[in-house]
C-alpha cells in the first residue's frame, strides 16, 4: 500500500512541514486527474494521465497505486487503453490517502 520508508525519506529530505505541503499538493493534483478519469474517461488520455499518477505516487510512497498506474500506462501505450481498469486505481488511491492521513 504505502512505502513508509519512502515517506520517511521524503520527510527527512524536505522536513515535516514541507512534506505536509507536498502531500496536500500531490493529493489535489491526483484528485483532479482521478475526477477527470472518473467523470469523463477518455482512453486517449490514459497513457499521459496514468504516467503522471504513477510518477507522483511513486514519489509519495504510494507503491500499490504506482504499480497499478504503471500497468495501465503500459496497456495504453500498447494500444490497449480500453482494457485499463480504472476502478482499482481509484480504490488504491483512496486507500493510500486514508492511510497517509491516519498516520
Amino acid at each position: 500500500m504505502i512505502d513508509w520508508a519512502r515517506v520517511q525519506d521524503l520527510k527527512d529530505e524536505i522536513g515535516e512541514e514541507d512534506f505536509a505541503e507536498v502531500a496536500e499538493m500531490f493529493m489535489a493534483e491526483a484528485e483532479e486527474v482521478i475526477a477527470r478519469l472518473s467523470a469523463a474517461p477518455d482512453p486517449a488520455t490514459y497513457e499521459a494521465d496514468l504516467h503522471f499518477l504513477k510518477s507522483s505516487a511513486l514519489n509519495m510512497g504510494f507503491s500499490d497505486l504506482s504499480a497499478l498506474c504503471q500497468s495501465g500506462e503500459r496497456r495504453a501505450a500498447a494500444g490497449q487503453a480500453e482494457s485499463v481498469a480504472l476502478e482499482p486505481i481509484f480504490a488504491a488511491y483512496a486507500t493510500a490517502k486514508a492511510a497517509l492521513i491516519a498516520a
